[in-house]
């Protein structure tokens, strides 16, 4: 079982410190009052060569588009992370809680991960409160998206949030 993941977005430096404390360039950040884009590559993985995210403060959602390489696609249109991202002036954090919605428009939606957020409650690597708040948002996410005939970006409209992605 694996603590929280934990990575940090250093706006000004042009990087993205990944759970495993490697440092990746970043090809792109746009800062909105709503969240913060970042757009990069992925170097040595196998399944995608590209990543793109909007942290999404008050939704305590990351919402990504994975670029795959040819062989290793997946049946989903974005994957949202529940967790908490915190916005700063120069670097954001995010601590990842586990969940997971996979978003296949119009179609569905899949909540995955349950075990591993049950997992890091019973280890004590993450709080029953925080657990809750991270339910909490998950169905929340699955609620408004069902709402909204599973489409991100008709949901997100409601919070005045306009994510935007690059056509690779």
């Amino acid at each position: 079982m694996h603590p929280p993941k934990r990575e940090s977005f250093d706006i000004a430096g042009r990087t993205n410190t990944d759970p495993k404390g490697i440092v990746r360039d970043v090809d792109e950040y746009v800062v909105q009052p709503w969240g913060l884009y970042m757009a990069r590559p992925t170097p040595g993985r196998a399944q995608f060569h590209y990543l793109e995210s909007w942290l999404l403060p008050s939704l305590d959602l990351r919402a990504s588009v994975f670029h795959f390489n040819p062989g290793h696609e997946r049946d989903q249109d974005y994957y949202l992370d529940v967790g908490r991202y915190v916005p700063g002036e120069r670097t954001w954090q995010a601590d990842d809680h586990y969940l997971d919605v996979v978003v296949r428009t119009g179609r569905g939606v899949e909540l995955t991960d349950v075990d591993e957020l049950l997992q890091a409650v019973r280890h004590e690597l993450i709080s029953p409160e925080t657990a809750e708040q991270a339910i909490q948002t998950a169905v929340a996410a699955v609620d408004g998206l069902a709402r909204h005939g599973y489409d991100l970006g008709m949901w997100l409209a409601d919070y005045e949030m306009d994510l935007t992605w690059r056509t690779l």
